[in-house]
């Protein structure tokens, strides 16, 4: 197991939600509202802020690292992190000038979480060849670590032309952190622990089945000769004050974020979020202390040490998402390093 302390955080797509109308809200109100998270977060002495890309009308991030810029003057000291950047159609040397300037404008907070790419909007959009999907992220990936440990670069690959002594501008403060972002393939945790690179495990179905990815990871690094990189968890999130509270004001928000993203599961009851939220379940809704427990029980399955907390689902009100921010902070964080540390 790591001994890294374990940390909790916060992130978001930047869903939008749809009005009355049909319409989808303003991005622009969307995005003020991102950064007043990002704001409550590093007050509240969280320990990540992560935002994620999409190219559809239904989001209003497709650049996580101009937002992080934004948020990284709004901020003092918590980690900005993208959760993902598709890194299969992005141009690896751009986006690690990017991230360096986000880097240079945090302090040295920032980092990036490459992912294939769930949704494949991307591909078409910058006339990628989906035949070609984990080409793309093999060799992509293999330019983004080789820009991170030497400058300048000689690289040659297969979906882009080759580069001979290129001088890469300007560089991070430190180290540029790079984690892979694994839904549930066990060769992405394979290849993660065999590079040395931390991962996050997206928990969207029964989290046991992913302590299998967790050893995967593990034992790749091993067999490398390496220690074994950290391993972080995302998963959809309400806190409240009391279960009930939490439950009652997250269902249909939580329903309607369902419909929208995921039609073909059909409607979602009361009742399933109820299971979902259960001890074993992978959705964190409900009090405090049923958020401290779920964590614990992960942690044991897992060997996690970071936690980023999905937040904001389904158009929930600003006062209750940033109350779930606070609670996270105040009421979730000390249990859970009490609890380790005991």
């Amino acid at each position: 197991m790591s001994t890294q302390p374990f940390e909790i955080g916060i992130f978001t797509f930047g869903e939008l939600n749809r009005t009355d109308t049909g319409a989808f809200t303003d991005p622009r109100d969307r995005l003020e509202q991102l950064l007043e998270w990002a704001r409550v977060a590093d007050q509240a002495g969280l320990d990540a802020f992560g935002v994620g890309e999409h190219h559809r009308p239904d989001f209003a991030v497709s650049s996580p690292q101009i937002v992080l810029a934004a948020a990284a003057r709004e901020t003092e000291r918590i980690r900005l992190t993208s959760t993902v950047s598709v890194l299969s159609s992005a141009d690896p040397v751009r986006l690690f000038e990017e991230f360096a300037t986000v880097d240079l404008l945090s302090g040295g907070r920032a980092e990036i979480t490459a992912g294939r790419g769930a949704y494949i909007e991307s591909f078409p959009l910058f006339g990628q060849d989906l035949g070609r999907y984990d080409e793309y992220f093999d060799d992509r990936l293999d330019l983004l670590l080789a820009l991170r440990a030497q400058n300048p670069v000689t690289w040659t690959g297969t979906t882009r032309p080759p580069l001979r002594d290129a001088g890469v501008w300007p560089r991070p403060a430190g180290e540029l952190p790079v984690w892979i972002a694994v839904g549930g393939t066990p060769e992405s945790a394979v290849r993660a622990g065999r590079l040395g690179l931390p991962m996050y495990l997206a928990i969207l179905g029964a989290p046991a089945r992913f302590r299998s990815l967790a050893a995967l990871h593990r034992d790749a690094a091993a067999q490398a000769g390496i220690a074994a990189p950290r391993i972080g968890v995302t998963s959809h999130f309400h806190v409240a004050e009391t279960t009930q509270a939490a439950r009652d004001t997250f269902f249909p928000h939580y329903a309607a974020y369902f419909a929208e993203n995921m039609p073909r599961g059909g409607m979602l009851d009361r009742d399933t979020l109820d299971a979902w939220a259960g001890p074993d379940g992978a959705l964190f809704a409900g009090s405090p202390a049923e958020i401290v427990d779920k964590i614990l029980w992960e942690h044991e399955l897992l060997g996690h040490t970071r936690f980023l907390a999905q937040v904001g689902l389904g158009g929930l009100a600003q006062r209750d998402t940033l109350r779930s921010i606070e609670l996270l902070a105040t009421e979730v964080v000390p249990q859970v390093r009490k609890a380790l540390a005991d």
